[in-house]
């Protein structure tokens, strides 16, 4: 197992405890003074502000830094790195999500199936971080926008400010969350469909000779 550079504590530990101390500074002290009904909410958008936009450029660096990078390519130690630090994200958000929503169960149902893929990826095949980590970059791309708005929206109705922020914030919001994705998250995984097409057909080829 891969473990940090400097107490030796696996990274996904380090992570996970990162995050969960995170969601409970927010939710005792940053929030303290929050409605009951949102403090939950609001707790889950922190750890998502310092998940989303550090892991797009996290990935970009993962990616890049490969020379072989490609939808066949094994995965880096970068890559890898950058898997854990959303693993632990998912693993605390979802926590949140029994806790506090357990009726939620799209939501709940969506972190258990990036966790089986990220875990997979990482931990199993040890293979595709390069497509995994574009489509990370694609949905965390939004991430800072979505939060804010989020916060603004929940707080909207009785802060001046917030109000503001969200009449502001929304059209540009919902423009940009529906280019990407609408646009180029469905044309990012058209071009993973037809790189493993490509590449099953050359293996192909290679057995028959």
């Amino acid at each position: 197992m891969e473990t940090s550079l400097f107490f030796r504590i696996p990274n996904l530990l380090l992570f996970f405890s990162m995050f969960f101390v995170i969601y409970f500074f927010a939710y005792f002290i940053v929030f303290r003074s929050w409605s009951p009904k949102i403090r939950p909410e609001a707790s889950s958008c922190l750890i998502s502000l310092f998940h989303g936009t550090p892991a797009v450029f996290l990935s970009t660096f993962a990616i890049f830094s490969d020379q072989n990078r490609g939808f066949s390519s094994s995965n880096t130690k970068t890559q890898n790195l950058v898997l854990d630090y959303s693993i632990a994200y998912f693993l605390t958000d979802l926590l949140h999500y029994i806790i506090f929503l357990p009726s939620d169960i799209l939501f709940i149902g969506h972190h258990l199936a990036t966790l089986f893929v990220f875990i997979t990826c990482r931990h199993l095949v040890v293979h595709g971080a390069y497509a995994i980590l574009f489509l990370l970059i694609l949905a965390e791309v939004t991430s800072f926008c979505q939060n804010v708005w989020t916060l603004a929206t929940a707080r909207r109705y009785d802060d001046e400010l917030a109000a503001k922020v969200y009449a502001f914030l929304s059209p540009y919001f919902y423009a940009f969350y529906s280019v990407v994705r609408g646009i180029f998250g469905p044309f990012f995984v058209y071009q993973m469909g037809r790189g493993v097409r490509i590449l099953m057909i050359c293996t192909f080829d290679e057995v028959l000779g």
